[in-house]
């Protein structure tokens, strides 16, 4: 298909500062016979080229040293962790010692809940958002079993009122005020996958403690996607992924954030394991486990260095560009999608993702009327890597590193080419 680009969104990426960004990643040349346009860094980020030279750099480590590459080399494995804490923390506004990378992210949930959701017979309830993520889901009824509760009593769904497809802040605050008494806990993505809402987290958080109940998140779709302050918000606790918008390979090891105001609580139940014990005596091997304060004290096993390798090479992106330059260019993308999309939406497509950029990240959802796939189909032959999510939505995610002007405008032209020849 060929497509003409107006000289002035060349102009808009000519003008963009993080353009040069974009070369640091390996970007699909070919998708189903045509020329790529990646628009799918929600569900999968591209590749740092760093990625590979940090792996390669590990396994001629390990084949050179053995078991000393523990505490030899330019990285040594022991500390490996500690050398994306400051990274990691800038990303998520957080302190050093309330931001660690562990796990995966639905173990992350599970072992953080533990800890923090403790019912009693009359405060049990969690409240989650609409339409979750399903691993939430499961791990939310599973909490509630574990503490013999019936999930369909201990959940409580954030649902947008009747004719929209978001949450506003007025429908929490009565939902808080007719079941704040209930609410022992909340888990809300930060970002609703599904409709891509950003949910205005200080605001949650605060409802969340005047009803006397725990702020918990799960940020998969907002780390590295929008501007957060966790430690300043004063949320609780916090879980998120590093294989979407942090570009760290696909199952990547997931990160987590702990108030310090939880810091020393040692009371805190928790299942405990050998890396979160004091680092001092850690290896004296005692039967005692001290944790860690911090955030730190929640791990359990020594890091998987291959998958961290992975995410310290995206990292070093991130802390270059910054995340308020990437917020801005992430508005303009996105800003742009959309006034092309509504400009020839009709009756076909409508877009669900609200329209106030600061309710919304890097991406938007494109609802399909009459829950057709063949659009999505239509796009995909076309070269376009986006994703489907039933039971009527297309997502596509403009991710700032990596995505231009030229390619949004490219997407566009052939959405409404496919819309046309179905009509």
């Amino acid at each position: 298909m060929n497509i003409t680009v107006p000289e002035h969104i060349l102009e808009m990426d000519r003008k963009d500062p993080l353009a040069s960004l974009r070369n640091e990643f390996n970007l699909p040349a070919e998708f189903k016979g045509k020329p790529c346009i990646y628009l799918c860094g929600n569900s999968l980020g591209l590749q740092p080229k760093k990625a590979g030279e940090y792996v390669r750099m590990e396994m001629e480590k390990w084949a050179e040293m053995g078991v000393e590459g523990h505490v030899k080399g330019k990285y040594p494995w022991m500390p490996y962790h500690e050398f994306l804490t400051e990274k990691m923390s800038a990303i998520v506004g957080g302190e050093k010692d309330e931001v660690v990378v562990m796990n995966s992210l639905s173990v992350n949930l599970h072992l953080l809940m533990v800890s923090f959701y403790r019912p009693t017979p009359k405060k049990y309830k969690i409240l989650i958002e609409y339409n979750p993520f399903p691993s939430d889901r499961y791990a939310v009824e599973s909490q509630a079993k574990f503490h013999g509760i019936d999930p369909a009593d201990a959940i409580l769904e954030l649902k947008p009122e009747k004719g929209t497809s978001n949450v506003s802040k007025e429908h929490i605050e009565r939902v808080f005020e007719e079941h704040g008494h209930e609410i022992a806990m909340t888990l809300i993505g930060g970002v609703n996958y599904y409709s891509g809402q950003y949910y205005d987290i200080p605001f949650l958080t605060q409802l969340a403690h005047r009803h006397g109940a725990v702020a918990g998140f799960d940020l998969a779709h907002g780390a590295g996607n929008v501007p957060l302050q966790l430690h300043d918000w004063g949320v609780d606790f916090a879980a998120w992924c590093s294989y979407k918008y942090l570009n760290s390979g696909p199952g990547a090891v997931s990160g987590v954030f702990v108030h310090q105001r939880h810091k020393n609580n040692f009371d805190l139940p928790r299942f405990a394991g050998w890396w979160g014990h004091d680092k001092e005596s850690r290896f004296e091997m005692g039967p005692e486990f001290i944790p860690i304060p911090g955030a730190e004290g929640w791990q359990l096993s020594n890091p998987p260095i291959l998958p961290m390798a992975c995410m310290q090479a995206s990292l070093e992106i991130f802390d270059r560009a910054g995340m308020k330059s990437l917020r801005q260019k992430s508005e303009k993308l996105t800003a742009l999608c959309e006034k092309l999309i509504n400009d020839f939406s009709g009756e076909r497509i409508e877009l669900i993702t609200p329209t106030n950029p600061d309710e919304r990240g890097s991406q938007l959802s494109i609802r399909v009327i009459h829950s057709n796939k063949k659009l999505f189909n239509s796009i995909s032959q076309m070269g376009v890597v986006a994703d489907w999510r039933e039971p009527d939505v297309i997502r596509i995610a403009p991710a700032p590193l990596y995505n231009t002007f030229e390619e949004v405008y490219r997407f566009c032209e052939i959405l409404k080419k496919c819309m046309n020849e179905e009509l």
